[in-house]
C-alpha cells in the first residue's frame, strides 16, 4: 500500500486540508498573522467566521470557507459550502 502523507504526496489540491492546516489552534484578528493570530485580511474574500451557537444560511457556496471557532476564539475546524 503507497504511503499518503496529507498535503506533501496527496496531489488532491483540497483547499479544505490547506485551510485547516493555517487556521485551527489561531485566533482571527485584525493584527498580522503570526504563530496564534491569522490575520482576517488574508482570509479568502469568499468566508464567514462561525461563532458557537449561532445560526447560519443553508445555502451552499462550494467557493466559501466557512471558519467555525470555539468560545475562546480559536478555530476549531473549517469547511467549505
Amino acid at each position: 500500500m503507497p504511503l499518503v502523507v496529507p498535503g506533501i504526496t496527496s496531489n488532491s489540491g483540497d483547499k479544505t486540508e490547506e485551510w485547516t492546516n493555517k487556521l485551527v489552534g489561531k485566533k482571527i484578528t485584525e493584527e498580522p498573522s503570526s504563530e496564534i493570530n491569522f490575520c482576517k485580511r488574508d482570509l479568502p474574500e469568499e468566508h464567514r467566521v462561525i461563532q458557537p451557537g449561532s445560526m447560519v444560511t443553508k445555502d451552499y457556496k462550494p467557493e466559501r470557507l466557512n471558519i467555525h471557532v470555539k468560545e475562546d476564539g480559536t478555530v476549531s475546524h473549517v469547511n467549505h459550502g
